[in-house]
C-alpha cells in the first residue's frame, strides 16, 4: 500500500478531515493533500513522525511502502532477513522523501535494490557457517 493509500485510510478510520490533520500536524492542507492526492512525500522526517502520532499508528508503517519486499525477506531468510529489509526499505524512504525523483524512477531504483539484496542474501548465505545453515529437509523433519 501507497503512502497516500496509508494516508487516506488512516484518516477515514479517524474520521478526520485533511484541514485538521493538517492542523494537527503543522502543515498546510495544501502539503497534507499533496500527501494523500498526488504521491507527494513530506521533506521533512519529523512529519512523518507527526502524523503517525495523529493517528496512532507505528512511524515505520507509514514509512514501509514495500511490504511484500519485506515479508518475502523474512520468508526467505527468517526474522534477521525481515528486519535488515525493513531497515533497508524505511532509510530508502527517508532518501526518497522530498527528492526529485519521479514515482516510476523511484520505483524502478526499489526494484533494482531489492535485487541486488536478495542476489547479496543468496550469495552471502554460501559463506555462511554450517552450523547455522539448515537444510530444508533438515527443518521438516524435526532434526
Amino acid at each position: 500500500m501507497k503512502f497516500a493509500e496509508k494516508l487516506a485510510k488512516l484518516r477515514a478510520e479517524k474520521s478526520l478531515k485533511q484541514s485538521e490533520v493538517a492542523e494537527a500536524v503543522g502543515i498546510s492542507r495544501r502539503n497534507y493533500i499533496s500527501y494523500e492526492t498526488e504521491g507527494r512525500y513530506p521533506r521533512n522526517r519529523e512529519i512523518y513522525y507527526k502524523l503517525a502520532g495523529v493517528f496512532g499508528c507505528d512511524v515505520n508503517y507509514l514509512l514501509t511502502e514495500d511490504e511484500e519486499f519485506i515479508a518475502r525477506a523474512g520468508e526467505e531468510y527468517g526474522e534477521g532477513g525481515y528486519k535488515d529489509a525493513e531497515k533497508l526499505v524505511s532509510q530508502l524512504i527517508g532518501l526518497f522523501a522530498g527528492g526529485e525523483l519521479s514515482e516510476e524512477d523511484r520505483d524502478a531504483v526499489m526494484r533494482a535494490l531489492t535485487e541486488a539484496y536478495f542476489e547479496c542474501k543468496a550469495e552471502n548465505k554460501k559463506y555462511a557457517p554450517k552450523k547455522s545453515r539448515k537444510s530444508k529437509n533438515e527443518e521438516g523433519d524435526g532434526g
